[in-house]
């Protein structure tokens, strides 16, 4: 080591040990490196200042939300010398699509400073009601989803698309829908265990700062609020509330932001060491906690008795790119209040006559809030769904529309499913043909919304128009109506054939009902592929 180097190394073992009380700075010029951060790194200025005087490195912080952050690192095309992110799981996932021989800008080194879950706060009113429901007070976040649903809670959430905090939050939320306890795959991202959560969602920002500044200024339009756990003590200790918002740690787990600081110009090595020392230093580390209210990595730091809870149920962040891409596809614009429509082809022939229309109504029921397990909490009809039923025989008999704003709409309906008048034909192709005029009617109506089709029946088509028929008026319709996907359940003595016929036509997948109880079927297709 040269004679030059030899002062600075000692200085850096110092600084680690006596958490940041000396300069390394030698009395020199400032090194200053350019630092692409997170939005919410904000709240880091003043340590920043002192980091500067401490150690002659200043970092000159350019803010964007994470996710609009990290595409600027993946195109390559940046100045920057650092990268400051909440995480850096976005960043490393989508960097797994670069094109063959170019590597996107994801760090030579990265080290974690400090750490904060995405966690729920809600207010007294709302935390009391839902733990009153829930064995030992703890809640999940099938039990926020199913709230959501019903319109008990109305939550802000920052929009995944930009946001860590947001993507974290549904990361979590179907994670928990999923069931599995591993990282997410394609397979296990499904739009219908998504719906009743986001109809719940009344406010919404591009930033979790954005967020909680709206939340604040308009008391009342939501009474919960979905973020980092260090943002939630932060605005609880500022003032601004009436009440503190109860913060709530998902029993069934959190995913967990460990603000790394990314290297990503090797030539500014030294100094980047300077500043991970001094940030991680015990000292210091105990100013980050009590400024930020984010918890220190240091396990030499006492934690502030606010973040006392464990996080011993962090759940994985998803490994497959295209994961990402599904749920940011099925959540789509939080901006965006239109729910969607299903249209529900129920076979009335004679054969449904006694225990299979009980089987009927029960599935139903379920889905109207009966089955209180985990996975129907996700599933469930939620609060402004536009429902219709179609019951038919050899034509259809009768429809119903409900919009769900109450439980009596969906009393209202199951009778209606139950209501009798039997018919001894079965007009599979006809029925499909009325259901997709009713569905040209909704987008007619409202060109932004989604609609599906279920298709019931326990036999085959003995009435009404054939399958040539159905497919030559098919596809002299609209291109948004074809679009419509139709999801068939093999019931009963049904024809397996046709039904695939069905959902190849219309691009959507059948269900086959008989080695599952009805209900399960139904909550299995939803309306989703």
């Amino acid at each position: 080591m040269t004679a030059r180097g030899l002062p600075l190394a000692l200085c850096l073992v110092l600084l680690a040990a006596l958490g940041g009380l000396v300069s390394c700075s030698g009395g020199g010029p400032d090194t200053t490196l350019r630092v692409l951060a997170s939005d919410e790194l904000s709240d880091m200025k003043p340590l920043l200042d002192q980091l500067r005087q401490d150690t002659g490195v200043r970092l000159d912080m350019d803010y964007e939300p994470t996710n609009e952050a990290s595409d600027t690192l993946l195109t390559g095309r940046h100045s920057y010398d650092l990268a400051w992110l909440s995480s850096d799981r976005y960043l490393r996932l989508k960097a797994k699509r670069a094109p063959a021989g170019r590597t996107p800008a994801t760090g030579v080194q990265s080290t974690s400073i400090m750490r904060s879950p995405v966690v729920v706060g809600l207010t007294a009113q709302v935390a009391r009601k839902l733990r009153g429901k829930s064995p030992g007070g703890r809640l999940s976040w099938a039990d926020i989803a199913d709230a959501a649903a019903t319109g008990t809670v109305r939550f802000g959430m920052a929009d995944p698309r930009h946001s860590n905090s947001g993507l974290a939050a549904l990361v979590g939320v179907a994670t928990a829908a999923a069931g599995t306890g591993g990282a997410l795959r394609p397979t296990d991202v499904s739009c219908d265990r998504l719906r009743g959560f986001r109809s719940g969602q009344t406010l919404t920002a591009d930033t979790s700062h954005a967020l909680l500044d709206a939340f604040a200024a308009r008391p009342g339009r939501t009474n919960a609020l979905i973020t980092y756990e260090s943002e939630l003590l932060t605005l609880n200790a500022s003032g601004r509330l009436k009440q503190p918002l109860q913060i709530v740690h998902p029993a069934d787990g959190m995913v967990l932001s460990d603000y790394p600081l990314l290297l990503l110009d090797p030539a500014q090595r030294a100094a980047y060491d300077r500043v991970v020392a001094w940030l991680t230093g015990t000292g210091h580390q105990r100013d980050i906690m009590r400024r930020t209210l984010r918890r220190p990595v240091s396990t030499a730091v006492t934690r502030d008795p606010r973040l006392a809870a464990p996080l011993d149920n962090a759940l994985y962040f998803p490994d497959d790119p295209a994961v990402l891409d599904r749920l940011l596809a099925d959540y789509g614009d939080p901006r965006r209040r239109t729910a969607d429509q299903v249209i529900f082809l129920l076979d009335s022939s004679t054969s449904m006559r006694g225990a299979r229309t009980t089987a009927l109504r029960a599935a139903f029921a379920s889905l109207s809030g009966a089955d209180s397990s985990a996975t129907a909490e996700f599933v469930r009809f939620y609060q402004g769904e536009k429902l219709t039923v179609v019951r038919f025989g050899g034509r259809p008999l009768a429809e119903r529309t409900v919009t769900v704003r109450r439980p009596a709409d969906l009393t209202a309906l199951e009778d209606f499913v139950a209501d009798g008048g039997y018919d001894g034909a079965t007009a599979v192709w006809s029925a499909l043909d009325h259901g997709y005029g009713t569905a040209e009617q909704a987008l007619r109506a409202d060109p932004g919304r989604a609609v599906s089709l279920v298709l019931m029946t326990d036999g085959e088509n003995n009435a009404g128009i054939d399958r040539a028929s159905f497919v030559s008026r098919y596809r002299a319709r609209r291109a948004d109506v074809r679009a419509v996907h139709t999801y068939p359940l093999h019931f009963g003595d049904s024809d397996a054939a046709e039904l695939r016929q069905v959902a190849s036509v219309t691009g959507g997948r059948m269900v086959d009902a008989r080695a599952q109880s009805l209900s399960t079927a139904f909550k299995e297709i939803r309306g989703c592929s």
